[in-house]
């Protein structure tokens, strides 16, 4: 019987296997891509199998689960938070992720430029893009104000904005929204781009993703939440 830690190994070559293929159809090279191993809901021995087999960068949706896991594992881990933000929850998660994939909203950049000037820290942000600006429970800052968003928090100390996110809407073809993203991203001469799960990171690498975030290919069906 397969233990838990082959499974996860022989997944991770699968996955590595398919950004090697997406990589060689757009020409580009395995350094340009950074992949972010989603362990949301999964325990931390799944996060520490993933570790001994070399990743280094793992993702949170939740700012309890990731205060957690950070706390468990080891310290050279770089922590992405992915989930939406609370402004309640701004200081814990500044805490342990150092980079935040979510910021929409200019109230939740201020406060988290006052937390870290008074500690003195920094920590990247990506902004989101809401590609369903008729759908109100999903996060992110409509492509057409993007540009005015970014204007608005790009000087605030202690936040160094590096990119655009994107959540794929069901549905939609993944070509055409991460080309759009791409484009802003250029137009805004920002460098990085988090783009791309487990069912379309391909696409993503071949729109020019930098950072992919994959969960189930890796560990498997999404256990229920605790």
């Amino acid at each position: 019987m397969t233990s838990r830690k082959e499974e996860i190994k022989e997944n991770l070559a699968q996955v590595e296997a398919r950004i090697d293929a997406a990589l060689a159809q757009s020409g580009r090279t395995r350094d340009e891509i950074t992949l972010i191993a989603v362990t949301k809901f999964f325990p931390a021995s799944d996060a520490m199998y993933l570790y001994d087999l070399g990743l280094r960068h793992f993702g949170e949706n939740r700012d309890s689960e990731g205060a957690q896991k950070s706390a468990e594992l080891p310290a050279d881990i770089r922590w992405h938070f992915q989930g939406q933000i609370q402004s309640r929850k701004i200081p814990s998660i500044l805490g342990w992720a150092q980079t935040i994939h979510s910021l929409d909203s200019r109230d939740h950049a201020e406060k988290s430029s006052r937390f870290l000037s008074a500690g003195n820290l920094e920590r990247e942000f990506f902004i989101q893009v809401n590609l369903e600006p008729d759908r109100s429970d999903r996060g992110g800052v409509a492509k057409s104000e993007i540009r005015g968003f970014y204007e608005s928090i790009r000087n605030l100390p202690a936040i160094k904005v590096v990119g655009l996110m994107c959540v794929l809407p069901i549905g939609v073809d993944p070509r055409g929204a991460f080309a759009d993203v791409a484009n802003l991203a250029r137009e805004l001469e920002l460098p990085s781009l988090s783009l791309g799960m487990s069912g379309d990171f391909e696409a993503a690498i071949l729109a020019g993703a930098t950072h992919i975030r994959v969960g189930s290919s890796i560990l498997g069906s999404r256990p229920e939440p605790a």
